[in-house]
């Protein structure tokens, strides 16, 4: 043949009339032509319009089946292809060929299909729902010694996983012992690296998770743990990392956890333990977040803070406080947030120095330390002198009203507040009310009762009451400058305040009345119309708290 023109003219009439000698020949020519130039073979294929061809020609029992499919998935190289083999009605043949027994048929058809549906979620959401996973899923159990179909087929489900559709299908399968029979079999960092991109998007599904645990994937983990722990090559290093990621990652659905915690005496649970005191800040970050992960739910907790995970972490803390690793401390902090969660824990960890243990990371100028700092904090002081301990801490405070201020982290602003409030209605305490109103944190309390969530506003209007009651002298000046009265009469009138609001927001305004300028306040507002409203309100707590109210500003006025 002279030239492509003429291939491309032969090859529609062979095709018509099946000539299979003269068929692969044409096609052998074509594959040579797109091996030297691509982009310019592929764009001849397609005004030629062979391409509507190819699909009378993918039939299983035809020779040159294969070869048209390698086609295929060379054009589909081109982006410009797709639409047009899209088009060409060529995915339907093509996912049925993938039934084939031929190894090089299967081979050619994984390529073109993946090629085809290249970066399209929705010809790669069309697959699934063609059902090419189940197919594939059986065809790596099947051809496992044959390294190119294995390649094939992982780098279908890496794509296929990625899409939230499709992990329902593979749950259905046996993809997890597959995948680990496959793993087991792997001495090469590259091939490993390869599953190990597969099996991250697929264990974020939970009942994958449970099935890669069952199907024994933690225990190749740990070797490849203990195995890389020592090593300083490069490849070693992201393997150890990739390793205990995916352990961690594990650990995150509720079955797959609660099976490998083994009620604290599992071998996992066991090496984890052994990781924190490690010198190597990738074990040391794995283990801290696999007992933050470990440590949702309350006999989980209360079984490890009994042995000594504590005194573990903290000692891990303590590593990491000058120039420490911000990775490390988050984790290890939000292990230990967790662990406080359980009432019978909080008073064991603040024995152990918990707080001392925290309080040194203040000065960290990381938003998500500072958060999870003021977490462990706030989940530890629900015991009076605790509260009274940190509330009297003048750093501690102030540090505080700063981070009450920190609009750019949300979250670290709530949890402040959050605190702020914790400390005065746990403690119940002058001095810590003293503390907090000369280090300025009144007017972000008031703040906080705007809030919009029930529970912030809640919590913040309970302390307001207790600063009027024990300290009112002491905040009346802020409790003026930030409006509070007004505040109060929003959210009394507002229908949409939870009753909650309304009933803390007449105990308040109760209490505000031993202020004589606070006093004329309510008075100027005319609360006694509001309150009296308020009797009749369905809630039978808000309704009585509004006859007491109004028995109260009646004696006042």
């Amino acid at each position: 043949m002279d030239n492509l023109s003429d291939a491309l003219k032969k090859l529609k009439i062979t095709a018509v009339d099946r000539t299979e000698d003269s068929l692969e020949g044409c096609l052998d020519y074509l594959l040579q032509a797109l091996t030297q130039n691509n982009m310019e073979t592929s764009e001849k294929i397609q005004e030629s319009g062979i391409l509507q061809l190819f699909e009378t020609l993918l039939i299983p029992q035809s020779p040159c089946t294969a070869k048209v499919a390698n086609i295929i998935a060379e054009v589909a190289k081109n982006e410009f292809m797709r639409t047009p083999c899209v088009d060409a009605g060529l995915i339907s043949p093509l996912v049925q060929l993938l039934n084939s027994k031929d190894q090089e048929v299967l081979l050619q058809t994984g390529r073109a299909l993946g090629n085809i549906c290249y970066d399209s979620h929705s010809l790669q959401a069309q697959l699934i729902n063609m059902g090419v996973i189940p197919t594939l899923v059986s065809l790596l159990g099947i051809h496992y010694q044959n390294a190119a179909l294995t390649e094939m087929c992982l780098v279908a489900f890496g794509n296929l996983a990625e899409l939230e559709s499709s992990k329902e299908q593979f749950a259905s399968t046996n993809i997890a012992e597959e995948m680990v029979k496959l793993f087991q079999k792997q001495t090469e960092h590259d091939k490993r690296e390869m599953i190990f991109e597969v099996l991250a998007p697929l264990a974020e599904n939970d009942a994958i998770k449970l099935q890669l645990v069952e199907a024994g994937l933690v225990e190749c983990l740990l070797q490849i743990v203990q195995q890389k722990v020592d090593s300083d090559k490069e490849d070693d290093i992201a393997e150890l990392k990739t390793a205990s990621d995916l352990m961690v990652l594990l650990l995150l659905g509720d079955e797959s956890m609660q099976k490998l915690f083994e009620g604290g005496r599992g071998n996992v649970f066991q090496r984890v333990l052994s990781w924190i005191p490690s010198n190597n800040h990738q074990l040391q970050l794995a283990g801290a977040l696999a007992i933050a992960n470990f440590a949702r739910n309350d006999g989980n907790c209360i079984h490890m803070v009994d042995n000594g995970i504590v005194e573990k972490l903290t000692d891990l803390l303590d590593r990491h406080v000058e120039d420490g690793n911000v990775t490390v401390q988050h984790a290890a902090l939000s292990a230990l947030r967790n662990l406080a969660i359980p009432v019978v824990n909080k008073a064991k960890m603040l024995e152990a120095g918990v707080t001392e243990a925290v309080l040194k990371f203040l000065k960290s100028e990381m938003p998500p330390v500072q958060f999870k700092l003021l977490g462990t904090l706030r989940m530890l002081i629900d015991a009076q002198e605790a509260a009274e301990q940190l509330g009297k801490n003048i750093k501690l405070v102030e540090r505080l009203v700063e981070w009450c201020e920190a609009k750019d982290h949300a979250g670290v602003m709530g949890e402040s507040n959050r605190l702020l409030s914790a400390l005065i209605r746990h403690s119940k305490s002058k001095d810590v009310i003293k503390t907090i109103v000369q280090s300025g944190g009144i007017k972000h309390l008031v703040t906080m009762a705007t809030s919009e969530h029930v529970i912030m506003q809640n919590e913040a209007l309970v302390a307001l009451a207790l600063i009027a009651a024990l300290e009112l002298d002491t905040a009346e000046k802020d409790l003026e400058s930030t409006k509070l009265v007004q505040i109060l009469h929003k959210l009394l009138i507002d229908e949409r305040s939870a009753p909650e609001i309304k009933y803390n927001s007449m105990v308040l305004i109760c209490a505000l009345m031993g202020s004589e300028s606070l006093h004329k306040e309510v008075q100027d507002l005319a609360f006694l119309d509001v309150v009296s409203k308020l009797r009749s309100h369905e809630n039978k707590s808000v309704a009585q708290q509004a006859s007491l109210t109004e028995q109260r500003l009646t004696v006042e006025s």
